[in-house]
């Protein structure tokens, strides 16, 4: 429920977490596409279509979500989708510009996975705080907690452990169990700290 004094988030406000979101979002997803870790949700699934067949993550990544945007657009409302929209195509945009803006000589592989988590799980955090969703799962997940209150965070993590699965057949073991690791700490990131009963970045969209 929505708190009386709960104000609504100002259009700058809206912005600076969108650029803020999708950077840490891009950087963590640099850096396990780099340690050849596997994050959660689309990304996860476009970084391993990457690996397998060798098309560009930032093709794929945008390419997948399309489909997600229906969903958002009959029970999320226009605004969420516009957000959801171009929140996509910067993280697109991002990781592929990424790797000529960052390099990495060497890159610690449990690094990665802790950092890069940690950095996704904190873009999704202010991403989904300010009803800006990722796309695919991330759109699922927020469509499921404003429904029925079941947390985003919850939904992603058992879902993001269906794809990980599936890495089986493409990771070694320790890439595999450093990517378990990544995707709890990201994904444990936003259940704690993006509930209903603390706050709600998720309200009724008039605008519907």
């Amino acid at each position: 429920m929505r708190r009386k004094n709960q104000q609504q988030h100002q259009t700058y406000e809206d912005l600076a977490a969108l650029c803020v979101g999708t950077l840490f979002v891009s950087l963590g997803t640099t850096l396990y596409a780099k340690a050849t870790l596997l994050v959660g949700s689309i990304a996860g699934l476009a970084l391993l279509l990457q690996y397998v067949t060798g098309t560009g993550f930032w093709l794929l990544f945008f390419t997948l979500n399309l489909p997600f945007y229906v969903l958002a657009w009959r029970r999320m409302g226009w605004r969420f989708t516009a957000r959801t929209f171009v929140a996509v195509c910067l993280v697109s945009l991002e990781t592929r510009l990424t790797p000529g803006w960052v390099d990495f000589a060497t890159l610690n592989p449990v690094y990665a996975a802790l950092a890069g988590g940690g950095l996704i799980g904190m873009g999704l955090l202010v991403l989904f705080r300010h009803r800006i969703g990722l796309g695919g799962i991330n759109i699922l997940a927020l469509y499921l907690q404003e429904r029925f209150g079941i947390r985003a965070g919850y939904v992603q993590l058992g879902l993001d452990g269906l794809i990980l699965t599936a890495a089986c057949f493409v990771l070694t073991p320790q890439r595999l169990a450093l990517s378990v690791v990544g995707a709890v700490i990201a994904n444990m990131i936003v259940a704690m700290n993006h509930r209903a009963d603390r706050y709600l970045g998720l309200t009724a969209d008039p605008a519907r």
